[in-house]
């Protein structure tokens, strides 16, 4: 059976290059997203007019809000600061895409499954946390530290 600890062990060490590989491809998705949008702001603009279906937003209001949430979240999920937060934050801008761009999404199975690839990472992240090699990490240990 010390094989099997030895297995275990070895996954163990892993995990947090796992949380970090998880945090890394999803924020960099986002974050590439958030890049063309301010590439061209006009452009943006028009396809939160025409293309993307926001509820209850006007089109403006809406490229304002998903650019930001593309540019500030991702830079926090990748460095751990704030994980829980930036991936239910993220999480939230990922369904509004989906929810906004339906009519297209609904019948691109692979555009579609990206969204729910993103969205079940950033459910990992939620769910278990950014992991060892992440500023929560290293900030609560720090608090810890100083309350003791």
């Amino acid at each position: 059976m010390i094989w099997w600890k030895r297995i275990v062990a070895w996954l163990a060490l892993a995990t947090p290059m796992l949380d970090l590989w998880i945090r890394w491809d999803v924020a960099s998705a986002f974050f590439r997203s958030g890049l063309t949008k301010i590439d061209s702001w006009d452009k943006t603009v028009f396809l939160f007019q025409a293309e993307y279906h926001v509820p209850l937003l006007p089109p403006e209001v809406a490229a304002a809000l998903g650019t930001f949430g593309e540019l500030f979240f991702p830079p926090l999920l990748l460095l751990g600061l704030a994980g829980r937060f930036s991936a239910l934050s993220l999480s939230f801008v990922n369904i509004v895409a989906v929810v906004s761009y339906w009519q297209v999404l609904g019948g691109n199975e692979a555009a579609l499954a990206s969204h729910y690839y993103w969205g079940l990472l950033l459910l990992v992240t939620l769910l278990h946390g950014p992991g060892k090699l992440s500023l929560d990490h290293w900030i609560r240990r720090w608090a810890e530290a100083r309350s003791a």
